[in-house]
């Protein structure tokens, strides 16, 4: 399981090369290039999770590193999906080195499998993959939010890129930003109340209370709160962009680095 997932994080890296490349060179080739490279790590991903499950003992699903690496390849499996519905292909300097960071992580802070769960592995299993789906569209919803306001920022100083620029247009980034951050709240919203009944059936309570559960609503409350000023006030793109990405600062932050000091 680690070689698998160093290999797939050099995959990650190279298409994170070849993104970026593009940006620079204004190069769209390359940026197909690296959306090629980030399919095929993708499926390298995906084989390493199927591995995982051959292992005697099976890790949990619930270790920190497990959760980082789906949440990752999660990412990479929204952004092409994405692709599908609005050509924003520049995304990939920003998706395709999370992935890879997030790989490395899963690679190098991973442990020996732990005791068995408590309780429904049921929906520990629903908790972690409705959560990690939510946090990686919440992520391509914030990397759209970045590019936006970096792409904004050009144009408000007359910058504006040339015809043949690679960056994705003001309105395919936010067309993007809106689809990410509504899919993924409500996804983040399904993986807490599984959670909530997950801990119901381990513990017998519905909240466990303590600094992760209580961080996690805050952050889903923040999250509540752009959904809200997105659609149901009409807010700017830009605003819109800006509440994104510190808003997925806020729950990398609550996940990873809560998870890290615990």
């Amino acid at each position: 399981m680690l070689e698998l997932h160093q290999w797939t994080a050099a995959a990650y890296l190279a298409a994170a090369l070849a993104a970026v490349a593009g940006l620079g060179v204004r190069a769209r080739p390359w940026l197909r290039f690296g959306v090629l490279l980030l399919a095929l790590a993708a499926a390298l991903h995906g084989f390493a999770f199927f591995e995982i499950h051959r292992l005697e003992p099976t890790p949990a699903l619930t270790e920190l590193p497990l959760v980082v690496s789906l949440a990752a390849w999660l990412l990479v499996l929204s952004f092409l999906a994405l692709q599908l519905r609005v050509p924003a292909r520049g995304l990939a300097v920003i998706v395709a080195p999370a992935a890879f960071l997030g790989t490395v992580f899963a690679a190098f802070w991973a442990t020996a499998p732990g005791a068995p769960e408590r309780g429904s592995a049921l929906w520990s299993h629903l908790h972690v993959l409705l959560a990690s789906a939510g946090l990686a569209l919440l992520g391509v919803a914030g990397a759209a939010g970045v590019l936006y306001l970096v792409h904004h920022r050009e144009i408000k100083r007359k910058r504006r890129a040339a015809p043949h620029s690679a960056l994705p247009s003001l309105e395919s980034l936010d067309r993007a930003n809106a689809l990410a951050l509504a899919l993924g709240f409500l996804l983040l919203s399904l993986g807490v109340v599984t959670g909530v009944l997950w801990v119901e059936t381990r513990e017998g309570h519905l909240w466990p209370g303590g600094l992760h559960a209580n961080a996690t609503l805050g952050v889903w409350i923040a999250y509540a709160a752009l959904v809200f000023a997105r659609f149901g006030t009409g807010q700017g793109a830009r605003l819109s962009a800006l509440g994104s990405a510190a808003g997925f600062a806020l729950l990398l932050l609550t996940v990873v680095g809560i998870g890290v000091v615990r």
